[in-house]
């Protein structure tokens, strides 16, 4: 899909075919919320066109999730970098948590759409379309927003040395949604970083997400907050602890 600035250099018929892929994932967005499964023939009946009209727009069920997936968390990612703005840009810890604890509010909001982009089996890697599978905006958010807290705090990260060889391939060609090209060779052990702190957040609010956690601990939040507060010093910012729990508790309140 295209920004206005490219749309003013589109044909036509590219404008057609643009604003068509904005209405499958409108239409697709619907089902979403309604709880309703995503299928090209559930799509075509929500836009009122016959599925093979489909077809000249997304070739399988995997590219429309591929398409869908993609503008849901472009969307997303809009409301977390809003969430954000209200603190200063030289307060790089302070942004990721509330980035984080956005994450997680809009996953609670909107379970469907998080499964979709987040708990949706990708298949063999070898058949993705890469630059949609790395490109992700969310990863981009969050990982850049770690990159600016090593910046500051240059919190301890390990030699490639040391990690196994699988990991170190990862780290070196990664498949996530990180920019890395700007991290010097010499510190790319910072991706492992990356990676492990994804994991912490991920697992927590998927958990709370699919429901496989008590409903009490769920709405009080405490789990989330507990992660993040075991996570931080990893980050150079056990000292900044409660400061970054206030924010993430006020974050929730609100």
């Amino acid at each position: 899909m295209t920004t206005d600035t490219e749309d003013a250099s589109l044909t036509r018929r590219e404008r057609q075919r643009e604003a068509t892929y904005v209405e499958i994932v409108r239409a697709s967005r619907e089902l979403l919320a309604e709880g309703a499964e995503l299928s090209l023939r559930a799509v075509a009946a929500k836009m009122g066109v016959t599925a093979p009209a489909l077809y000249r727009y997304v070739k399988n069920i995997q590219e429309l999730v591929d398409l869908v997936a993609f503008e849901i968390d472009k969307a997303a990612t809009e409301g977390f970098a809003a969430a954000i703005e209200r603190l200063p840009v030289d307060d790089p810890a302070g942004r990721l948590v509330v980035a984080s604890t956005e994450f997680r509010r809009w996953a609670l909001a909107s379970p469907h759409e998080f499964s979709l982009v987040f708990a949706n089996p990708i298949g063999d890697p070898a058949n993705l379309r890469r630059e949609m599978h790395t490109l992700a905006c969310s990863g981009h958010l969050f990982t850049d927003l770690m990159f600016e807290v090593w910046q500051r705090n240059h919190f301890p990260i390990p030699d490639l040395q040391e990690l196994p060889a699988a990991v170190r391939e990862a780290i070196e060609d990664p498949m996530i949604p990180a920019k890395v090209d700007k991290i010097p060779a010499e510190h790319r052990g910072l991706v492992w970083v990356y990676m492990q702190g994804w994991t912490q957040l991920y697992g927590v609010v998927v958990l709370e997400v699919m429901g496989h956690m008590d409903p009490r601990v769920i709405e009080s939040g405490e789990m989330f907050v507990d992660v993040v507060r075991r996570f931080a010093p990893t980050m150079g910012l056990a000292d900044d602890v409660p400061r970054l729990e206030r924010l993430i508790r006020d974050h929730l309140g609100a």
